[in-house]
């Protein structure tokens, strides 16, 4: 099954950063890399699920018209809204996903270290939502660690490939390490384009 909320509320209880996010280069090189692979200069509605502490959700602000960082737990909301509280266009609410995906689309969806914690059923819900929602040229951003973890439902691995196997998702940018995978899925139709495309130098 899913993982439970309370797993989530547990971990941010024991520890207001519960996977040293303030403190691992591990995450702020990764978080930069995530931010560097973005195709476009500049998004008009943006959307980050799961946004934990912020850390990701303030270097995305800085690409991005609107943005909304959402959160199950509320202790991580809070703290991701009192790091984004000098950014108006940043709304941060506490949210339930799958069921709670807000309404509306967006040009940039960031799933970051999401996907594999849904069982089958939560997970197609999550990834026919993310499709529906992103507008025609948008860009999905999918970032995951590959290494085995008891409490994930599948590898990160596996939340990849069904991304690559959904029609109207076609992959842009593609960067493996051994420890996590990055990759930008553009919505098709219109035809997706290289960052050189986009930029007539090609």
């Amino acid at each position: 099954m899913s993982t439970p909320v309370s797993y989530f509320e547990q971990m941010y209880a024991d520890n207001p950063d519960p996977w040293s996010f303030e403190t691992r280069w591990y995450d702020t090189r990764k978080h930069d890399l995530t931010v560097a692979a973005l195709p476009r200069r500049r998004y008009r509605s943006a959307f980050e699920p799961g946004c934990s502490t912020g850390r990701l959700t303030h270097r995305l602000a800085a690409r991005c018209d609107a943005l909304l960082a959402v959160d199950a737990v509320p202790s991580a909301v809070a703290t991701t809204a009192d790091r984004l509280k000098d950014q108006p266009h940043v709304m941060v609410a506490e949210a339930q996903l799958p069921e709670g995906w807000p309404d509306g689309t967006f040009d940039l969806i960031v799933l970051s270290e999401l996907g594999y914690y849904f069982d089958d059923a939560d997970l197609d819900r999550l990834l026919e939502r993310a499709t529906a929602s992103l507008e025609p040229g948008g860009d999905l951003v999918a970032v995951h660690w590959r290494r085995p973890v008891a409490e994930h439902a599948r590898p990160g691995d596996e939340v990849h490939a069904l991304l690559a196997g959904i029609t109207g998702l076609t992959r842009t940018v593609r960067h493996v390490e051994d420890d996590f995978r990055l990759e930008v899925f553009s919505r098709t139709p219109p035809g997706a384009l290289s960052v050189a495309q986009r930029e007539g130098l090609c």
